[in-house]
């Protein structure tokens, strides 16, 4: 675990991929705070909130692969 939480977190965008009964559920371009020395992200509670709707939304419908764009799917 990264020792400057808090500290040296510069704004960023990531992608999660998440595999569920029915298939992958990829999320592009989701904003974190990103640790410049050692890479970890962190999310906001706004954006877990959002996270876990999109999941909610597409979880019994995923068949194979999406991909979704985190701005247009939260």
């Amino acid at each position: 675990r990264c020792k400057n939480v808090g500290e040296n977190y510069i704004k960023d965008k990531t992608s999660e991929a998440i595999e569920l009964s029915g298939g992958l559920l990829v999320i592009r371009n989701i904003p974190c705070l990103k640790c410049d020395e050692c890479g970890e992200i962190h999310f906001s509670g706004d954006v877990v909130e959002q996270l876990e709707k999109i999941v909610g939304a597409v979880e019994n419908s995923l068949q194979d692969v999406i991909i979704l764009e985190y701005s247009s799917a939260a």
